[in-house]
């Protein structure tokens, strides 16, 4: 058996950064090339430290999955069977088309090797790549050993350790996503052609349209439809509230009434005239308290693609995108992690000494590296494969490809040195008074910013300066006036918010969140626009421009799909405070009516709701546990599906219906 052994990366720029590591630099690797443009194969000498010892090494690469799963020929055609029967249709795994020469070099190169250490990303996705990689390769070479090397970024030391160490590819992780895939190309499929044979036969804008279902994207799409019936059907609510006001020092104090408003004019004109009978106000409590905000948690994925929707002017999508690129260049960390906790063994401090050259946080880092280095404060999810995301090596802005580069880049930057940081502290003067009601005010003095100094993505400010008052002393108010006002709509959803309820109701992963957003953009089920933009006209009507609507407080909500009025919360968004650019999402006609059509079929669970797919991701979860098997999870899952999938056939005209009533009104 030769000494050789064969290492498969990810991608190509993995397996190139790799190779020069482990290789002690490019001078020492011979690059030879394949069928593939994008292919190459690096050959180079190395000595590991297991059984293994001084070896030649070939590295590659493949481009992401190499295996497409489909139903077999007779059931490709839309024609050829009942959608249903695709729920139990034969199904093959073949090689894509488009990876047939990246196979073929694998299976080549294996046939040389005595081992495969694959090099594919340390996360559930990887695993699955790492197995279709494995079973190409024995296709070459059954007797191989195969190991994978744990990393989760490209800097030499962690490569270096990560070759010396080599584990097991983790068969339940690459089950689940097998069995992920499985179930989408079934349901999928299914649905798909459903929905698209049914409503084209209703001619018009339907007649040639693909009106695609996925088990993630409508749940994601009826987040969307359910915040733009909240902003429709609100009904503004008058209140009414009192205002006191007291001079004193030049500095017009006011003061907020404990109740904060009622929605009954004469209760609150009885209160008022409380207020006015009592003459004098008395101080009940005076209180000077220190005061911090917190430092940020480390960063994961999730919190990446919100606030770079929020503060970068870019969707979550191309976050994560531009996160990967800055990834396979050996800057940042593995950009797709759950983990908010920094290991104790990571040396934290000398990934702050890479950033003192910067001329913008430069400074700042050289101060935490001359004592002011506070541990970050750990969070509570570790998903026990890489870090949270931050830097792991220095790189000029002026040298990054683009403007949206650099913003990614500084933002990792600053997050994680503001995670080293001390919290930001400062003084909280509380005073509450009773006149007839009670009534308060506060101020802040911000004496130590702290974090704040590098992370202005963040803000607290001191607010004016409140005159001093002393426990029990008694004043007159300088004016005592009764107010009123309205509710206002909620705002329409934005991307952070979006993602914090896919986060929350187990809606995809962290890694294909930003994918399923895309997908309902790219379906034309939603719009998006800037927030604070011009005025839209709503989406059954024939033009889509912008549209706004905000606010905050209690208002009436009308039921959507239904008459009457119901009292209920709306609430203005706070996520885009401070930022620029964040998106808002509106659904268009077609997706208002698919939405609504299945809600009103009467599903047990509608599949605008989460609560399917959080199942299925749970089930997920077991799988990679060894609760449960492959075979456990899809029967199961397609079982519950295949229930609701017969009642929406039986029930079609609900869902034209509901087509005719928003897409052809148009």
């Amino acid at each position: 058996m030769p000494n050789s052994i064969l290492c498969v990366a990810e991608k190509p720029s993995i397996a190139k950064a790799v190779a020069h590591h482990l290789a002690g630099g490019p001078n020492s690797v011979r690059v030879a090339n394949t069928s593939n443009q994008f292919i190459k194969n690096y050959i180079f000498d190395f000595a590991f430290n297991n059984a293994w010892g001084n070896c030649s090494v070939t590295m590659t690469s493949v481009i992401g999955h190499i295996n497409n799963m489909d139903f077999e020929l007779r059931y490709r055609k839309w024609q050829s069977c009942q959608p249903g029967d695709l729920f139990d249709a034969p199904v093959e795994i073949t090689v894509d088309k488009d990876k047939l020469g990246i196979a073929r070099n694998i299976k080549e190169q294996a046939r040389y090797a005595r081992a495969l250490f694959i090099w594919t990303d340390c996360d559930r996705e990887g695993e699955h790549i790492g197995s279709e990689v494995r079973d190409i390769a024995f296709g070459g070479n059954p007797r191989l050993e195969v190991k994978r090397a744990r990393f989760s970024n490209i800097e030499r030391a962690h490569v270096l350790a990560a070759a010396h160490n080599p584990i097991n590819l983790d068969e339940r992780q690459a089950n689940a996503v097998a069995a992920r895939i499985e179930l989408d190309l079934r349901i999928g499929a299914s649905f798909t052609r459903l929905q698209t044979l049914n409503l084209q036969t209703m001619g018009g804008s339907l007649s040639e349209k693909i009106i695609s279902y996925g088990s993630c994207q409508f749940p994601t799409l009826g987040f969307v439809v359910d915040r733009y019936f909240r902003v429709k059907n609100f009904i503004p609510e008058q209140f009414w509230g009192i205002k006191l006001i007291h001079q004193r020092e030049d500095i017009m104090v006011n003061f907020l009434w404990s109740r904060g408003h009622l929605f009954d004019r004469m209760s609150v004109i009885l209160l008022y005239e409380r207020c006015l009978n009592a003459g004098q106000a008395r101080v009940t409590k005076m209180q000077k308290k220190p005061t911090s905000k917190w430092r940020p948690l480390p960063l994961t994925t999730v919190e990446l693609q919100k606030m770079g929707s929020r503060f970068l002017s870019m969707d979550s999508q191309r976050v994560m995108k531009v996160a990967e690129e800055l990834y396979t260049k050996g800057f940042i960390s593995y950009p797709r992690t759950e983990t908010d906790q920094f290991d104790k063994a990571i040396d934290l401090k000398k990934l702050i000494e890479k950033q003192v050259g910067d001329v913008h946080w430069g400074q700042y880092s050289q101060e935490l590296l001359n004592g002011s280095f506070v541990q970050p404060r750990p969070g509570h999810n570790n998903d026990q494969a890489h870090p949270p995301i931050h830097p792991v090596a220095y790189v000029a802005g002026d040298t990054l490809p683009s403007l949206e580069h650099r913003r990614v880049y500084e933002f990792v930057v600053r997050r994680f040195l503001a995670c080293c940081s001390a919290d930001a502290k400062g003084e909280r003067t509380t005073v509450e008074i009773e006149f007839g009601e009670d009534f308060h005010t506060s101020g802040l003095v911000v004496l130590e910013r702290n974090y704040l100094a590098v992370y202005p993505y963040d803000k607290w400010e001191s607010s004016q300066q409140l005159p001093n008052y002393t426990l029990g002393e008694q004043f007159v108010p300088s004016e005592a006036t009764m107010t009123d006002g309205k509710t206002s709509a909620p705002g329409y959803l934005t991307e952070p918010e979006l993602i914090s309820l896919m986060d929350a109701n187990g809606i995809g992963t962290d890694a294909t969140m930003a994918e399923h957003i895309a997908k309902i953009k790219e379906r034309e089920y939603v719009f998006t626009k800037s927030r604070g933009g011009g005025d839209a006209r709503a989406p059954n009507d024939t033009a889509q421009d912008d549209e706004d609507g905000r606010g905050r407080g209690r208002g009436r909500g009308a039921p959507r799909g239904r008459a009457g009025r119901g009292r209920g919360r709306g609430r203005g968004n706070a996520a885009g405070a401070g930022g620029s650019g964040v998106q808002e999402f509106i659904p268009t006609p077609l997706g208002i009516a698919l939405v609504e059509g299945y809600d009103n079929v009467g599903h047990e669970t509608s599949l605008s709701k989460p609560f399917l797919r959080k199942e299925m991701e749970v089930n997920m979860k077991q799988i990679c546990d060894g609760i449960k098997t492959r075979n456990d999870v899809v029967q199961e899952s397609l079982a519950q599906y295949r229930q609701v999938y017969i009642r929406t056939a039986e029930h079609m005209d609900i869902l034209k219906a509901a087509c005719r009533k928003y897409v052809l009104a148009n």
